[in-house]
């Protein structure tokens, strides 16, 4: 039984990811542009990047369902590189 369920693919988990990597991505943003150290902004954009790679994963699993909650994703995502950027300069 345990084999059957691990072979049912229903994109909650890929969806549940996604919302949880945003997440990390707008704090570590958040906390790099506050603190302005050099190795944190370029950890900040690296989990925008990785953010950005699990999004792709969930748009090519996706259901068709989860398409507004992945546009709002990546909203935010478009706004953390743009505060990351700001930062930067």
């Amino acid at each position: 039984m345990a084999r059957r369920d691990a072979d049912v693919h229903t994109g909650y988990n890929d969806v549940k990811q996604v919302e949880m990597f945003v997440e990390t991505a707008e704090k570590m943003v958040g906390q790099a542009t506050m603190q302005l150290d050099p190795e944190m902004l370029n950890h900040a954009k690296e989990a925008i990047e990785n953010a950005r790679g699990q999004l792709a994963r969930a748009r090519q699993q996706a259901t068709g369902v989860d398409g507004d909650f992945l546009a709002q994703c990546e909203q935010k995502l478009a706004r953390a590189e743009h505060q990351l950027r700001e930062a930067q300069q």
